[in-house]
């Protein structure tokens, strides 16, 4: 049957299931966890293998470029088909796909766990980019088309935080499971977590769809496919194979002129496109995506500089290391929740801006106080403060984004919203990573005096590779290890004050050109479509 959205949110909001399906606050509970426990298993499974790569290097006797793209491919299929999926969930409908998408993405793990070689774990990561791709948008979807405007935000709140702290704490699971079994114990955390979702699905989450009276804009699909690609692969293959390399400018290029169809097709189909990409120039769309685009690229930069530091530098294992990650994704989660209230009270521009002043600070704390002998304690206080800076920011700015579409474009919105944050994750790796390791081959050079030249250029490469060299070096190898730690301290500092203006730049855009309250937003849309619900 046909219902409005906005009476069904409010019967929902009085707490009963009424005659016409609306969802009574325990389903709505129910929901909740739903989308959250299957967002947990996608998001889990962006970071775990990253823990086991040299495991996975030995069972299969593979190259480090085979793991690669071991790991890779998830995340590059996962973006890629997140738009075109996420549409085909509004017009076929969100619970069958988020039901699909489930049982594609469990049964791909199960192989991905029982790979026998390099080339099933390959087509198996494949397999689960797609499902995850399935999942992901139709989970913030399915929140934003059955939550009512007054609990909408509180429910985005955790939704976020999943998506935030949810990558550090399936990396330290991971780690953990590496460490007291083996690599392919990793793949039962996310089947156990998507039988749980699918349960629940099952039971609890309301069907919704889009009634459209245009065909499906298949041609935008692929090129934004394209595009996606190519600019991934490129941000991807530029640290590893060098940003000169054909295979990196290719796929530059490729994904540019793709992106340049992709716009030009969906400003000729208006209406009909797969993403009305004229709704850009809207302060909540634009505001909250280029807010989630440099914070998770900040964040994912972040990680590039603290696992070496921790690991190499501090001589940490990868457990112990994914550990001291912990409070600030903790910080972050909660941050999440209680952003929808800042935003309530004071606006949601206010409440980006807070949070990104907040995490700007944490990155110039960072910078300025760590060292060598402060060890963990002198990056805390900052990784704190960047967690909670986080949380406050990325809540109203996907809020944001999702209240620029109306209902019935819900998919796509939360595909864009999780696109942005693929792209900023992609684009922090390969810029910071970069910062970091010319700094590091620039304050390396003039401690390197007197060491052998064998070691001395093993010592260019990275921190680990230097220490790596200083077993061999005797008498010489303390001060291999000094200059290593040294210099990787300072293309830290590099990086971090890199993400310190990052951060500066993106606060004065958010004063300038945030988004107004929400208020606005759900009076533009709220009564734009109605859903058929079944």
């Amino acid at each position: 049957m046909t219902t409005n959205p906005s009476a069904q949110a409010a019967t929902a909001a009085r707490g009963g299931l009424h005659g016409d399906g609306a969802p009574s606050a325990r389903q709505l509970r129910s929901v909740l966890i739903a989308v959250c426990v299957a967002l947990m298993a996608v998001i889990a499974s962006v970071s775990g293998l990253n823990v086991a790569q040299a495991d996975l290097a030995v069972a299969f006797d593979a190259s480090q470029s085979t793991v690669l793209w071991i790991i890779n491919i998830y995340t590059l299929t996962l973006a890629a088909l997140l738009l075109p999926l996420g549409s085909l969930g509004d017009r076929l409908g969100r619970k069958p796909m988020l039901i699909a998408g489930l049982t594609v993405f469990g049964l791909a793990s199960v192989v991905g766990g029982l790979a026998p070689s390099a080339e099933v774990m390959v087509a198996a990561r494949l397999l689960s980019g797609v499902g995850a791709a399935m999942i992901m948008p139709i989970t913030l979807a399915v929140i934003t088309s059955t939550f009512p405007a007054e609990e909408r935000g509180r429910a985005i709140g955790v939704w976020t935080g999943v998506a935030g702290g949810g990558g550090i704490l399936g990396m330290f699971l991971s780690a953990a499971l590496v460490d007291v079994a083996n690599w392919r114990w990793l793949f039962v955390l996310p089947v156990v977590l998507i039988v749980v979702a699918l349960v629940m699905a099952l039971r609890s989450v309301p069907n919704s769809r889009e009634t459209s009276g245009h065909s499906f804009d298949t041609v935008g699909a692929l090129t934004s496919v394209v595009a996606v690609v190519g600019l991934i692969f490129a941000l991807q293959a530029g640290p590893e194979r060098g940003w000169s390399a054909p295979a990196t400018v290719t796929g530059l290029v490729v994904g540019l002129l793709a992106a340049v169809c992709f716009v030009v097709r969906e400003l000729r189909r208006r209406d009909a496109s797969l993403l009305d990409v004229r709704l850009l120039r809207e302060r909540g769309l634009a505001g909250g995506s280029i807010t989630l685009l440099a914070v998770f690229g900040v964040q994912a930069g972040i990680f590039v500089v603290l696992f070496p530091f921790l690991q190499a530098v501090l001589g940490w294992s990868a457990l112990l290391s994914t550990l001291a990650l912990m409070p600030m994704a903790v910080l972050m989660m909660a941050a999440s929740g209680l952003a929808p209230k800042l935003a309530e009270r004071a606006g949601p521009r206010t409440a980006m801006a807070t949070g990104i002043l907040l995490a700007g600070a944490g990155l110039a704390l960072m910078a300025a106080v760590v060292s060598v002998d402060g060890g963990y304690l002198s990056v805390l206080p900052g990784m704190l403060a960047m967690g909670t800076g986080m949380g406050l920011s990325m809540t109203p700015s996907t809020e944001a984004i999702t209240m620029s579409l109306p209902r019935d474009r819900q998919g796509v919105a939360s595909a864009l919203n999780d696109v942005t944050r693929e792209f900023g994750t992609a684009l922090g790796v390969a810029l910071l990573g970069a910062l970091l390791s010319a700094g590091y081959r620039g304050a390396i050079d003039d401690r390197l005096d007197g060491l052998p030249r064998g070691s001395a250029d093993t010592a260019r490469d990275g921190v680990a590779n230097a220490m790596q060299a200083a077993q061999g070096e005797g008498p010489q190898a303390r001060q291999l290890v000094h200059a290593a730690q040294q210099s990787f301290v300072e293309g830290w500092q590099h990086a971090m004050w890199a993400g310190v203006a990052v951060m500066g730049a993106l606060f004065l855009y958010v004063l300038a050109r945030g988004p107004r309250r929400n208020a606005q937003a759900l009076g533009k849309h709220t009564e734009a479509v109605d859903t058929v619900a079944v």
